[in-house]
């Protein structure tokens, strides 16, 4: 009697074997505008050094960003259902090059807020696109995996853009203009080129918002999105200004700290991605968000880089966990024919609490940096909590 050994597939084919071409050329054309990204996160260097705009003004400009980002997400989700996922991604993508040019461009203050505000409608239309296209093109098994691998992308491009960014700042601003612009661009073009429409025909009957919002389980699931939004926002709002104005950190160590977080990313999570696809999503995620809100809570504690150091480690920790699960859970939540719109408010929490983060978290330092680290801990203990009971309603689906 003889027997046949099944050859192991290798490590390499275990983490990225098995998925459709066309997803490879979107995550190809998340990297390649990824790497392009540089004006965002200089946006308030631009406005108060290139432009000469006082704190005042460039803070009421980044408020006309986030109005139009609040509008972007649910205003994408229906046009990736109604017209499609291909030209809704296409088409973002060139509004926002054409945005980025105008923004470069302008010099009067109205100018700017035009250019700032239509910028933030835009820039992320492709967020609502792109998940509906990963939830239409991949089996329910490969999600996560699917999820994570462009988590990981978007990791990647956005590290490397951020430092090239820096030193093109330098040599004069229209630079990073005019680079992300053209990343727009390209990967407007890449998807148009090898992407199909994925769209269902069934769309037109599907109803429209109220559908969405009738889902009890998935508005309870934006909830815990939201709450997990305000924690991980933290990051880019209260924490370089706790770290550098009240633990007295310099930049160069706060960055320093900081980029752990990008590279323990880079390294680990594709690593540990196909193997956290396989464990029950609803469980996974609420050890992801409890983890991220432990390693805020230990922030309270720190009083030098070394320290900082430990706690961003363990709160990236928590974030590769969650990376590729919630986009899983919002695809397995939505009908086909209403995934761009599930996952419009899905991106939604995102976007409200870039609004709601900063303003949280300014009133909490304000009493004391204990109260905000400790109450931003509570948030992720909470999250966890609220996914954990919405785990049976999840695997019912």
């Amino acid at each position: 009697m003889s027997s046949v050994s099944v050859e192991k597939p290798s490590f390499l084919r275990a983490q990225i074997g098995g998925l459709p071409r066309p997803f490879w050329a979107l995550w190809s054309g998340t990297l390649v505008n990824r790497l392009g990204t540089m004006v965002v996160p200089f946006t308030g260097v631009y406005l108060t050094q290139g432009r000469g705009l006082s704190v005042a003004a460039a803070g009421l400009v980044m408020a006309v960003y986030g109005a139009g980002s609040l509008l972007s997400q649910l205003l994408a989700g229906v046009l990736a259902d109604r017209i499609g996922r291909r030209a809704t991604l296409s088409g973002g993508m060139l509004a926002t090059g054409a945005a980025m040019l105008a923004l470069g461009y302008s010099a009067s203050l109205p100018a700017i807020l035009a250019s700032m505000f239509v910028l933030g409608l835009v820039i992320d239309v492709y967020r609502p696109a792109s998940n509906a296209l990963v939830a239409d093109l991949v089996s329910p098994a490969e999600r996560p995996r699917a999820y994570g691998l462009l988590f990981w992308a978007v990791n990647l491009g956005y590290a490397v853009g951020m430092t090239a960014g820096g030193w093109l700042a330098g040599v004069g601003f229209v630079w990073l203009f005019w680079i992300d612009a053209v990343s727009c661009v390209a990967f407007a073009v890449l998807v148009w080129r090898a992407v199909p429409e994925t769209r269902p025909r069934a769309e037109r009957s599907a109803g429209g918002f109220g559908a969405v919002l009738r889902d009890r389980v998935m508005l309870g699931f934006t909830l815990v999105v939201l709450g997990n939004a305000l924690v991980y926002s933290q990051t880019m709002t209260t924490l370089p200004v706790a770290m550098t104005k009240v633990v007295k950190l310099s930049p160069g160590e706060y960055g320093l700290a900081m980029a752990l977080n990008g590279v323990l990313i880079v390294v680990a999570q594709p690593l540990v991605s196909a193997w956290l696809g396989r464990r029950d999503p609803a469980r996974t995620l609420a050890l992801g968000m409890a983890v991220m809100g432990a390693g805020f809570a230990m922030t309270a504690f720190v009083t030098d880089v070394l320290g900082l150091a430990a706690t961003v480690a363990v709160w990236t920790a928590g974030e590769i966990v969650t990376a590729g699960i919630a986009g899983a859970i919002v695809a397995a939540l939505a009908p086909a024919e209403l995934r761009g719109r599930y996952a419009g408010l899905f991106g939604f929490a995102w976007s409200l609490s870039a609004v709601l983060a900063p303003l949280m978290g300014g009133a909490l330092l304000e009493i004391g940096p204990r109260t905000l680290w400790f109450t931003i801990g509570g948030i992720g203990a909470l999250s966890a909590i609220g996914m954990l009971l919405l785990g049976p309603a999840i695997r019912r689906r």
